[in-house]
């Protein structure tokens, strides 16, 4: 492929990484991870509520990985509520994978900007050493990607199986329950899905621009080796 050609694809991969990493930190602090909604069952069961009575019960609730906010509906008119999972909800949550959740973001962006970093340098400076080549290129879009795959994995466990909206509902709760009515992932969440398909493309740019993907052997190398041995 012509040096043009390489260059451009470099810079296409460099611009998309650097991309990601913005809107990984972008996501970040917002509070567009999940979105749903919560049924007041103590006042709904109270007074008998069924049908369009019901939506006098169910009231909503979004949040990110720092804060969010929710409008308790308890028949009475809603009512807003701020909280923070530092320190607020942090003895009622997985805290351990809640933070492991904060700490791969934060992986992610830096590997992406160090990504980023190495396909400019690929696209206009010389490699000289082997993180600097298209190894090292495979190297940092498959560590991006990866995070990127577990943060999505340890958020919807955290969410799913720990049933974290449903917790954050009934927090300081005494005489009310809430059970989750319904429940979403929102804009950052899928935030981190295209930023990881985006490193996965920038893998598969490094193999188009024609460097070979890390430890594959060629067919040639093989066919060499063998007409060697059976010279001896």
């Amino acid at each position: 492929m012509p040096a043009q050609q390489k260059k451009l694809i470099f810079c296409t991969a460099g611009v998309l990484s650097f991309a990601c990493a913005l809107g990984t930190a972008a996501a970040i602090g917002t509070q567009l991870w999940v979105r749903g909604t919560s049924l007041c069952t103590t006042g709904a069961l109270l007074v008998n509520a069924s049908g369009p009575e019901l939506h006098k019960f169910i009231g909503e609730i979004q949040y990110g990985l720092f804060s969010g906010q929710r409008v308790r509906q308890c028949g009475l008119g809603g009512r807003p509520f701020q909280f923070s999972f530092f320190p607020d909800l942090l003895k009622i949550i997985p805290a351990s994978i809640h933070v492991s959740v904060i700490l791969f973001c934060t992986v992610l962006i830096v590997f992406a900007l160090v990504g980023a970093g190495f396909f400019m340098f690929n696209a206009f400076g010389s490699p000289y050493e082997t993180l600097h080549g298209p190894v090292g290129l495979y190297l940092w879009s498959f560590i991006s990607c990866s995070c990127g795959c577990l943060i999505m994995i340890l958020f919807s466990s955290e969410v799913k199986i720990h049933h974290l909206s449903e917790k954050i509902a009934n927090f300081k709760e005494g005489t009310f329950t809430f059970k989750t009515h319904s429940e979403q992932f929102a804009n950052s969440f899928w935030t981190i899905l295209v930023c990881s398909l985006v490193h996965f493309l920038n893998a598969l740019l490094i193999r188009f621009a024609g460097f070979e993907f890390p430890f594959s052997k060629s067919k040639d190398s093989g066919t060499i080796t063998g007409a060697v041995d059976l010279m001896y």
